[in-house]
């Protein structure tokens, strides 16, 4: 299972709240909200959250294979 959970820190660290991402980075809300709930987004929003936020992939998401297999 993939999460999103890093994500949420890496934002904070780097002091980018979301409502800046939407505005001043045209980030779509409906990504943000997928993320929230840990669904599926594309490879081109998390290439350009990393972008934005000069990160690696790890620190916008990580996957589980326990968590998987439990689902």
């Amino acid at each position: 299972m993939i999460t999103y959970d890093p994500f949420w820190t890496t934002l904070k660290s780097k002091n980018i709240s979301q409502y800046k991402l939407i505005k001043d980075f045209h980030v779509s809300a409906g990504q943000l909200s997928r993320m929230r709930k840990n669904q599926y987004i594309s490879t081109h929003t998390v290439d350009v959250l990393c972008n934005i936020l000069d990160c690696q992939i790890e620190d916008i998401m990580i996957f589980s294979k326990t968590m998987a297999q439990d689902k």
